[in-house]
């Protein structure tokens, strides 16, 4: 099974994106859990740009990245109140076309973390509401690391470690579910 490990911050040292590692980390025998590393290079969405067959070159990787895995993992910080720009900009072009994209009909789990008192749970919804409008099949098992300067800054514990597998765990569900369904 093949999960996309997607973080909505580009920073050195992110949060999020140790949140992703120690998802990847946890997860048992048989899941790959793949971090994404092209978010920086998808251009802001523009209409005019948005031609089948003609897409920008890092557009047409994410929308393979996401089409070629089982199931998608997003750990997004919150940036004023609401999801980071670079995430929800290319979450619009994996939008496009709707009934084609990538993440419909797709197991999608959502983490996130922040230096603040409630970890990016507000950007976690909005990831979800977003993810909900593409029609993906978001999960509802999550992890928020509140204080996450703090939290994290010798690495990611037992305790966190066990939340990140339940997440884990429960996405992998979702994905033989599809699949089941599918066959």
């Amino acid at each position: 099974m093949r999960i996309l490990a997607v973080s909505g911050s580009l920073r050195r040292g992110s949060h999020n994106t140790d949140l992703l590692r120690g998802a990847a980390a946890a997860a048992p025998d048989g899941i790959e859990i793949e971090l994404y590393h092209g978010l920086k290079e998808i251009p802001p969405y523009d209409a005019d740009d948005d031609r089948p067959g003609d897409l920008p070159a890092a557009v047409e990787r994410f929308k393979a990245a996401l089409a070629e895995a089982d199931g998608i993992l997003i750990s997004t910080p919150e940036y004023n109140s609401s999801i980071p720009g670079v995430l929800k900009n290319a979450l619009d072009w994996a939008s496009r076309p709707l009934a084609e994209s990538p993440v419909r009909n797709k197991p999608v789990a959502v983490l996130s973390s922040s230096t603040g008192m409630l970890g990016g749970v507000g950007a976690a919804a909005e990831t979800r509401k977003v993810l909900g409008a593409l029609g993906a099949r978001t999960l509802e098992e999550t992890v928020a690391v509140p204080k996450a300067d703090v939290r994290l800054a010798n690495g990611i514990d037992a305790e966190l470690l066990a939340e990140l597998r339940a997440v884990v765990d429960a996405l992998a569900a979702a994905v033989d579910t599809r699949a089941a369904l599918a066959a």
